[in-house]
């Protein structure tokens, strides 16, 4: 699915329609040393197998693209839910 470059919507900050940029969301890298990697790392070590069975088969077939818009006016960014949908792409 094709997404403007830019869109009138709501922004919650000025209180009014204004025009927002529109970008895809993107996770960010995770910490190796993060409290959750190593705790995770520790309930794998050692004998008697995992905490919690590793996914080899996922039933999903797409993702949900979430929106990142930034307000023209007040530069603020706000999240836009994602939909679930094969591919995302901002036209240009």
């Amino acid at each position: 699915m094709k997404f403007p470059k830019e869109m009138r919507t709501n922004c919650p900050y000025c209180n009014k329609h204004t025009i927002h940029s529109v970008a895809l969301y993107k996770r960010g890298k995770e910490r190796a040393t993060s409290w959750g990697a190593r705790r995770q790392a520790g309930r794998k070590r050692g004998y008697g197998g995992q905490k919690f069975p590793e996914l080899i088969r996922t039933a999903k077939t797409t993702k949900k693209a979430t929106l990142r818009l930034k307000c023209k006016e007040c530069n603020k960014e706000i999240m836009r839910d994602g939909i679930r949908l094969r591919k995302a792409e901002i036209e240009a």
